[in-house]
């Protein structure tokens, strides 16, 4: 059971911050992607603890926390929530809450930019060009070929600038 245990913490090492990233671009939350993003990774636990197979951990991972992305909106839609933007003028006490901010900014930035986006076309941007995949990684993870995956990302950039440019 150590051994399991060894393995599926570098699995989560390795996967965590970029899961954590994807889930945080799709809703917007610290908290919700921190609760989504810990879901993941216990469902992903629970499937590794029964040793069932994994062909692809990077993609199983990702087809998670796209499933949970799903359900969350899924239930928020049944409820009218209160927005609670007004906290985010709260003072950050830690150090560097300035280069915080900044890096909070360039965030929220690309987040409302995507986020007309279709899903298929924020993902790709999402793992090509911020979390570094290549093509054919991403292929591997959406279960996709290659090319298709190639003509995804020029449809998806083809419609950012044309959202950009109308802005």
């Amino acid at each position: 059971m150590d051994n399991l245990r060894r393995q599926f913490s570098q699995i989560y090492d390795k996967y965590v911050d970029k899961i954590y990233r994807f889930v945080y671009f799709k809703v917007n939350s610290q908290e919700t992607a921190e609760d989504l993003c810990s879901e993941v990774f216990f469902r992903g636990w629970k499937v590794f603890q029964e040793r069932k197979k994994i062909e692809n951990t990077q993609a199983f991972l990702y087809q998670i926390a796209r499933n949970l992305v799903t359900d969350f909106y899924r239930e928020k839609a049944k409820f009218q929530t209160i927005s609670t933007e007004s906290a985010r003028e709260i003072v950050d006490p830690q150090p560097n809450s300035e280069e915080k901010a900044l890096i909070n900014s360039d965030v929220e930035e690309v987040r409302a930019v995507l986020v007309g986006l279709k899903e298929d076309y924020q993902n790709v941007i999402i793992w090509h060009y911020v979390d570094n995949y290549s093509i054919s990684e991403i292929a591997k993870m959406s279960d996709k070929s290659e090319g298709a995956i190639r003509v995804t990302l020029h449809r998806a950039l083809k419609e950012l600038k044309n959202r950009v440019s109308e802005a």
